[in-house]
Parts: structure tokens; sequence; C-alpha cells
């Protein structure tokens, strides 16, 4: 833990003041200790934001700093799982190594929160995990990582990957994942009772990808929204991607979305262009939590993405429509506190007693650092400053 002094920033775009961190934390905000020892960085006027969350990506098969990959996948979901499968027995794709690479990206962006889906199955074992816990073990001092146990290809369908989660939850895997209870496994309620009965047994946390679109994610949404009453699991259980909430029919919506508000189920968009996605502001108004990732980064599923959850809060705007100033404030909080309630991370903002993850970046409101994205930008974790410019401040390897 760091002592630092963050001078002439303004928290949130209000008004110049300095920040002081004492053991890794916001002390208070004022007048400037007289400290001779104390390290000082001169924020120049530039905004202070609490450090950007990464909220839904998939660590262990970016195919960042390897030779170009020519994408040829077929157009619908399992085409695209199955090519997966395909070009990672014959791409030199080390999920430690990959990790890292994409870690490093997205801490040099201003992150400092990471939720990786880690794939398991039958065939990759549990090699992704090995590989992603030895990053989040490097890394430890500039990014924590929660991990999920995400069995892409399938659960049911896929005999022994039950037991690779469970041993993956004993490793100190955090969270089930789930994928399409209908479409993929085609057994929605022996799907989620498995999951549930997982995260219920380990103490964990439920994140489910839910693709399927109209009526059948409807019905499948309704399904987890029962569970996680039942069980008691408000503020655990997240759906991503939720394109069903996308439907133009409020009447199926509404009442919907007012389940999930009522049963503390959060909601990640990663806002994709090619579905219907969830309305961002007509969630947040009815009290849901949506926060935001990046998904995939440069995979095997498409060539995009820069691990940048500023940028990222720029598509949520765009893709919703998302114009005044106020309503990009929302964007971005779906990248900052949404995500990190959504995760659960304890002591995150700017009051005082707050762990000092923060941001720096140079604009006049909160709604520019949104549209324009402006770089350099200076980050700090715990009190320590952990990349500039670009450039992470991390003694190991890349």
């Amino acid at each position: 833990m760091y002592d630092l002094l963050l001078t002439n920033v303004r928290p949130m775009g209000r008004s110049e003041t300095n920040l002081l961190v004492r053991n890794g934390r916001i002390a208070g905000f004022g007048p400037a200790p007289v400290d001779p020892t104390l390290p000082v960085v001169a924020g120049e006027g530039r905004i202070v934001l609490p450090a950007l969350v990464e909220a839904h990506t998939h660590l262990d098969k970016s195919l960042l700093g390897l030779p170009w990959h020519r994408n040829q996948v077929g157009p619908r979901l399992i085409d695209k799982i199955e090519n997966e499968r395909f070009v990672r027995r014959n791409l030199p794709i080390d999920p430690g190594q990959q990790s890292m690479r994409q870690a490093l990206l997205a801490v040099s962006h201003g992150t400092t929160h990471i939720r990786s889906h880690v794939d398991i199955d039958t065939e990759v074992g549990l090699g992704g995990v090995e590989g992603v816990l030895a990053t989040r073990n490097a890394l430890a001092g500039i990014v924590g990582i929660d991990l999920v146990a995400f069995p892409q290809s399938g659960l049911l369908i896929r005999p022994g990957t039950l037991a690779l989660m469970e041993d993956a939850l004993r490793r100190g895997v955090e969270t089930v994942g789930g994928l399409d209870p209908c479409a993929i496994d085609r057994d929605p309620k022996g799907h989620l009772d498995t999951i549930f009965a997982l995260a219920d047994r380990f103490s964990g946390n439920v994140d489910i990808h839910l693709h399927e679109p109209g009526e059948m994610g409807v019905f499948s949404m309704e399904l987890i929204i029962e569970r996680t009453r039942a069980l008691g699991m408000a503020g655990r259980v997240m759906i991503s991607h939720a394109f069903c909430l996308g439907m133009p029919d409020p009447t199926v919506v509404d009442p919907l979305i007012a389940a999930l508000a009522e049963a503390g189920v959060a909601v990640c968009t990663m806002a994709t262009l090619s579905r219907p996605v969830p309305a961002v502001k007509r969630l947040m108004q009815a009290g849901v939590t949506v926060c935001a990732g990046s998904d995939g980064i440069r995979d095997t599923w498409g060539p995009y993405g820069n691990a940048d959850m500023l940028e990222r809060a720029m598509f949520v705007g765009l893709r919703n429509n998302l114009r005044q100033d106020d309503d990009l404030e929302i964007a971005l909080a779906t990248c900052t506190t949404e995500g990190a309630k959504a995760l659960g991370l304890p002591d995150y903002g700017l009051e005082p007693g707050c762990a000092a993850n923060l941001l720096l970046v140079a604009a006049e409101t909160l709604a520019e650092a949104v549209a324009q994205r402006p770089s350099p930008r200076l980050v700090v974790r715990c009190g320590r400053v952990v990349a500039d410019g670009g450039q992470v401040r991390w003694g190991g390897p890349s």
C-alpha cells in the first residue's frame, strides 16, 4: 500500500483540489499537507475518476501479439464455438501469455479490475484456468482479476465438463458460468439447476452468457430470476449479453426488467452492434445494475477490441443513442460505478476510505472524456502509479 498526493485534480469533473492517499486509500481532499517524503503527481487540472472496471472479457483466448489470424468463421454461435476449438488445437495460444498481454493492455488504458470468463471443456481441461490464475498472481499489485468457470462448448452435452468446473472452483475460481440453457445444452432446467447448485455449494457467484433471442431468451431469463430468488442470491447473479431485453414489445420486456430489479440480478452489455441489446438507461431507471465489458479481444470470434473501457463507454453511448451530457455519464457509469457494484468490489469510489484505484484524464467534462477518450492517461492502483502515457509500470515479461 502506498502514499501519494495528486495535486490540482478535478474529482468527477468538479472544481480543482488535491487528493491525498495514505496507505493505499483515499485520505481526503483539500490543502496539500506539508510532508516532504510524500510522492507528488501534478494533476494539471485533469479529471480524476475511479479506475475503470472490465466486467466481461475472455483473457485466456486473445490472439494479441500473435501473427494475424485470417477469420473465416461462420455466422452462427455454434460455428464460432466449433471453429474456436479447431483453431485452439492449431495455434500457439498460451493462456498465461495471452492473458498477461491483454491484462497489461487493459491496465494501460485505466482498468484496475477485470472479470474474465475462462473456457473449460474436455479438450482444454483446466489449462485456461491455470494460465489466467498465474497471470492474476503475477499482476496482483496492478490489477484485480476475477475468474468465471465458463463451459463455452456446453455443460451437460459434454460429459466430464461438470467435474472440471468443480475442480476449477476448488482452485480459487469465484464464479460459475453458464451458456444459453435452451440453445446449447437444450435442457434449461438441468443446465440452470446444475449451475446454481455449484454456486450454492461453493458460495460462488453466477454469470450466464444469454445470447438467446426473443421468447426463448425471456424463458431462460425467467428461470434464472426464479433460482436467484429461491437461493437468496441477490447481488451475486449476472446475465451477460441479455439480447432478449432488446425486444421491441414493452408488454414482455417491462415486467422482465422489473423482475430483474426486484431479484437483484445484474446485466452486462457489450453494446453489440449486430444484435438487439438491453436499453441501458431504461434498465438503470428501473433499478437494475448495468455494467459493460469488451467480450473477446482480437480472438477467433472477431478481430476487434483494444481493452479500453473508456472506449467501451462510448460504444454504450452510441448503441443506446445517449447524446446529452448527463446521459453520457450513464454510459461512463457502466464502466465504473455500475461495474464495481455488479462485481461486488468493496471500497470502490472517490470517497475518503475508498481504495485509491484512480484514472486521470485530460478532459473538460465527463461527457468529453467518454466522447473523446483522451490520452495520455495516468492510472493509480492502491496509491501506486501503475501506468502513465500508455506504459505500464511493471517489471515482468510482456
